[in-house]
């Protein structure tokens, strides 16, 4: 069995993407890539229509602030105060969403919507990580102009650079670098036309029925177009992503797990999957998701046919692949001896408190919560 077919219930939940930048960077024509594509069901919030110029074909009908595209999407229009409300009804089994997008601007800092998401009680929905859209054309300006710009970027899990066909190559080559400089080992995803690759930003859903007739409609015939060319006929210029599929029938040190995840592969952006670890009288799976900075874990029983073993996926941009497997096949013990309890310590920072009542003696441990440990805000106040 695959990796990817061994995530427990926690990958069954939405993951809430937000996409932040500054005006003209792109983040309407990533928005409406996005919304193009046909495989996955997306739910977009923003505070106004205005901001995702969806062609007109592919509008099917309005209800309230909801409006529901030809492709199966849902596009809504709120202030921030109706977001906690307008997640549980995205989130909703009818409304069969895959993924919930979130256009920052004009909506709050995007150091808030991740604490809200992060923070969110609702047991269906999951951080699915902050992009940055930066233009690449006019990046030096943009830097003059909003000074906050770099602890945005310092903030986000990815950095999308657009507008990449618009600079020379070694002038890509040193933004790249600027905003490597700046953010540290986030992945800087250079693209032209807003476009990205789906699967670096979230998983496609594994099988659905069709959501229309099975014809070639107007929306299909726009998504192929966009999907192969720009205006000029051209192919679109866009970064690859890079993932790692990592196996192991030999329980690992939790330890040297979390010790990865705390210092992550540059260019790592969302990393999932479940371990085994050797640690005396530990008989559980731990699920795991990763996005940029913000980890959980989750303990869980393995299923009565389900082989013990390790199975990992690290997706990103950039990223030295051959040396993500190298330091994932180092945390494996390899020692004589099952580890004692201690080893388990830095897992338990991460399991979410209102899982701990599976948890041996779990006031013993620093529990999941604790977001500063990877630079994020913190939970908001109840």
């Amino acid at each position: 069995m695959r990796a990817e077919d061994e995530l427990g219930r926690m990958d069954r939940r939405i993951p809430v993407l937000i996409v932040a930048g500054y005006l003209g960077a792109g983040k309407t024509t990533l928005l409406n890539a996005l919304l193009r594509q046909r495989e996955t069901r997306i739910g977009v919030v923003v505070n106004d229509f205005g901001a995702v110029n969806i062609d007109a074909m592919l509008v099917a009908g309005q209800v309230d602030a909801m409006v529901s595209l030809g492709n199966g999407c849902v596009c809504c229009a709120v202030d921030v105060s109706e977001l906690d409300d307008l997640f549980a009804r995205l989130a909703e089994p009818r409304n069969r969403i895959d993924v919930i997008v979130v256009e920052a601007s004009g909506l709050a800092e995007p150091s808030n919507l991740i604490r809200m998401v992060v923070g969110s009680d609702n047991p269906r929905i999951r951080y699915g990580g902050l992009v940055e859209v930066v233009d690449a054309e006019h990046f030096d300006d943009s830097r003059a102009r909003h000074p906050e710009l770099a602890t945005h970027l310092r903030l986000a899990d990815l950095i999308v650079l657009n507008k990449a066909d618009r600079v020379p190559a070694d002038r890509l080559d040193r933004l790249r670098a600027e905003i490597a400089e700046l953010v540290g080992g986030a992945p800087v995803y250079a693209t032209t036309h807003g476009r990205i690759d789906p699967h670096l930003l979230f998983d496609p859903p594994r099988s659905r029925s069709p959501l229309v007739a099975e014809q070639l409609s107007f929306d299909e015939l726009l998504a192929d177009d966009h999907d192969h060319h720009d205006g000029d006929g051209h192919h679109h210029l866009h970064d690859d992503y890079d993932s790692v599929s990592f196996t192991s029938t030999t329980d690992l040190d939790p330890r040297r797990l979390i010790g990865l995840f705390e210092d992550p592969p540059p260019g790592l952006f969302r990393a999932k999957g479940c371990a085994a670890f050797g640690v005396r009288g530990e008989r559980r799976k731990f699920v795991l998701h990763l996005v940029g900075r913000h980890l959980v874990i989750e303990p869980a029983a393995w299923e009565r046919d389900e082989d013990r073993r390790t199975s990992l996926v690290l997706i990103g941009s950039g990223m030295d692949t051959d040396a993500a497997t190298a330091r994932l096949r180092g945390t494996a013990h390899t020692g004589t001896d099952p580890l004692d309890d201690e080893a388990m310590l830095p897992v338990w920072r991460y399991v979410p408190r209102e899982l701990t009542e599976s948890v041996t003696e779990p006031d013993e441990f620093v529990l999941a919560g604790e977001s500063e440990e990877f630079g994020l805000p913190d939970a908001p106040d109840e």
